[in-house]
């Protein structure tokens, strides 16, 4: 049987409760793994550890995607924080900077989701807007609490994100902050109606890519599946015995999972 390519998605750590239970708990919605394994990939959480740690993690796995959640410490870019910018998670910010920079020395495909395209452009040296409606005058990217709402994005012809879902299309929304200064190497591959930097991708590695949207809230599969066909690619050509892989069996769509818009 072939194997599909295992796939590492982070998760931030936080109180949760089920059942009888009040614990910390490394919490992400299932939305993310259920789009990877729709898509024929394997999933695997990845917890925050030690920096230290990333290599020997990211060396068993064939992608990483870096997922939403937090705002990212505006230290990391030297800026002064925003009221409305959230606490930071340390944590959470060293371990993803050391995964990234862990998968992009083995050049394995990256996704970065929301945070995690600013994780993406904070690495790469480049600044975020802290609360993107000082910026742009509406609150449209997230104008309610805990709930996905959509807006348009528009692809950059010639940019991967342009060839996997070009022209103009809905997109599943929720984000206060966005990319300032793209970092070195990063260039713009889509942007909203009112400018906002809407995804980036590397010219510096095989497949490198951030959306500031949720691919994996059902609306956009081409993106996630994308990320695990390039993870086979690459695991084939890097493993001189890996030619099973390109034969994997595809699997049906994830299941529509996106909200019903709030209006």
């Amino acid at each position: 049987m072939p194997q599909p390519p295992l796939i590492g998605l982070t998760t931030h750590l936080a109180s949760a409760q089920w059942g009888e239970w009040d614990l910390p708990a490394a919490v992400l919605p299932a939305a993310y793994a259920d789009c990877v394994q729709a898509a024929g990939g394997r999933t695997v959480l990845l917890p925050p550890d030690v920096p230290a740690a990333a290599a020997d993690v990211v060396g068993r796995l064939d992608a990483i995607v870096l997922t939403g959640g937090e705002d990212v410490d505006p230290a990391l870019y030297g800026a002064v924080p925003h009221p409305r910018t959230g606490p930071p998670v340390r944590e959470r910010d060293e371990w993803e900077l050391a995964v990234l920079a862990a998968a992009l020395a083995r050049d394995i495909p990256v996704l970065g989701v929301c945070r995690g395209l600013q994780v993406m452009n904070v690495h790469a040296g480049g600044t975020l807007i802290q609360h993107l409606p000082d910026r742009v005058g509406h609150h449209d990217h997230n104008p309610y609490r805990g709930h996905f709402c959509a807006h348009a994005v528009t692809t950059v012809p010639g940019t991967r994100i342009g060839a996997l879902l070009p022209g103009t299309r809905q997109v599943a929304t929720h984000h206060h902050q966005a990319v300032d200064r793209p970092g070195a190497g990063l260039i713009v591959a889509a942007r909203a109606a009112d400018g906002t930097v809407e995804a980036l991708e590397s010219t510096r590695h095989r497949f490198a890519l951030g959306v500031q949207w949720h691919p994996e809230m059902g609306v956009d599969v081409p993106v996630m599946r994308a990320l695990v066909d390039a993870a086979a690619f690459a695991a084939d050509t890097d493993e001189a015995a890996g030619a099973g892989r390109k034969e994997r069996t595809a699997r049906s769509s994830p299941r529509g999972i996106f909200p019903t818009q709030v209006s």
